[in-house]
């Protein structure tokens, strides 16, 4: 049973909390490692409106997810693969696209530099987060997550767990010329994954235990088809918390994606903890559209938080919110656990929703519009990407280097 207090951390409202206590730490000038200018949002405002109206000039802004990747070159692959499911019904639409977007997600690490895919169906050849999500969806449709031939088009226990890395490597293109960063790592996160699966058949479905038993385990809990987004990642983090490696634990409780730092101070076993669940809501974002494709209405999505990666707290130092006491080497890679980089990532998190209401201002978008799904997506995460290759051609690393292994970031 887990104590209560830790079981809090599994939610949005513990990220935001923890993460905006940190602020205010940071705010009275306890912290070594940074300060803040809060003066300098308008102009991050302004940079990240512009950005957005770039990418998307009507302001028809969709989800921050992996979806945007698998379109990557302006190729629509899921509508492609999609026209093979005729006579397949919603509810199983749903559960194919659960399948899909988890295990790109959990593929979807750093790449690293030199690694690309080349793409036979297109003659594209992508690298980074778009190559990743073309792989992936590509073996997805080639069967290769599924353990029953008759149905390729889904990732069940029995397939992830016996997944090697040379299989995964084999359908990633990997080779001596085209390394892929961390291939050992993948492969060992979907085996972990295929036990996670196999030990919640409450979540993951007694007959064939997939990610997308997901949506009949939610499906009941959805009211006049209103579905809250704060469900799936609970979900998330109930049935997957033990899958990662480096994931905190505490008095035997796996908690994943949290560290720790001196701004939090409570009585109990949550002192000093600070959760951020990255790849979790990454993964929820994720999931918005395969339950939308379902006909369900997914609510309340600002509960969730922005993402605490490299992308967004990126932009937050390059101009000038998050501002380094002492020069930060982007080359020296910073250890994940780190008072340093859990700082960043909190101040990421709450700074984020101070600039949300500054980029609607510019945009005349209102929360409902524009929730913070969209403005990452508009937004924030290409501004991240696109000041980093103007700081630091041609390539355009972070500011802040991650010493990870792929599992948060």
């Amino acid at each position: 049973m887990t104590p209560p207090e830790l079981a809090a951390l599994r939610s949005p409202a513990a990220v935001r909390a923890r993460s905006h206590q940190v602020l205010d730490y940071v705010r009275a000038g306890h912290s070594p490692h940074f300060t803040v200018d809060e003066s300098a949002l308008d102009g991050i405002a302004d940079y990240v409106a512009e950005v957005t109206r770039l990418a998307y000039p009507t302001l028809d802004i969709p989800y921050h997810s992996r979806w945007r990747h698998f379109d990557a070159g302006g190729v629509d692959r899921w509508a492609a693969l999609e026209t093979t499911l005729e006579g397949v019904d919603r509810a199983e639409r749903s559960r194919i696209m659960i399948d899909l977007a988890v295990v790109s997600v959990l593929l979807d690490a750093g790449a690293g530099d030199a690694w690309r895919y080349h793409e036979a169906q297109t003659g594209l050849t992508l690298g980074r987060s778009e190559g990743l999500a073309v792989a992936s969806l590509r073996m997805f449709e080639a069967g290769g997550f599924s353990s029953d031939p008759a149905r390729p088009l889904r990732a069940d226990a029995p397939a992830l767990i016996a997944l090697d890395a040379g299989t995964l490597g084999r359908h990633f293109q990997v080779s001596d010329d085209n390394p892929l960063v961390g291939l050992a790592g993948r492969a060992a996160l979907l085996n972990r994954l295929g036990h996670a699966l196999a030990a919640r058949p409450d979540l993951f479905g007694d007959a064939a235990l997939r990610p997308g038993g997901l949506y009949d385990a939610l499906v009941p809990q959805a009211k006049v088809g209103r579905l809250p987004a704060a469900l799936i990642l609970g979900a998330l983090l109930d049935g997957l918390s033990a899958i990662w490696p480096s994931g905190l634990q505490v008095d035997g409780v796996a908690l994943g994606d949290v560290g720790r730092h001196p701004a939090v101070r409570v009585d109990d076993l949550s002192d000093q903890l600070v959760p951020f669940h990255k790849l979790s809501q990454w993964l929820t974002y994720s999931l918005l559209e395969p339950f939308e494709a379902a006909g369900l209405a997914v609510t309340e999505l600002d509960t969730l938080t922005a993402l605490p990666e490299y992308r967004n707290g990126g932009l937050l130092i390059d101009l000038g919110a998050i501002v380094p006491r002492q020069p930060i080497d982007p080359a020296q890679k910073q250890p994940v656990a780190s008072e340093l980089v859990v700082e960043w990532r909190a101040l990421t998190v709450a700074l984020m929703d101070l600039l949300a209401d500054r980029v609607r201002e510019r945009l005349g978008l209102d929360a409902s519009q524009f929730p913070l799904a969209k403005m990452l997506q508009g937004g924030t995460w290409t501004a991240g990407r696109r000041i980093a290759a103007e700081r630091r051609p041609p390539a355009g690393p972070p500011p802040l280097a991650i010493d990870a292994d792929g599992t948060v970031f």
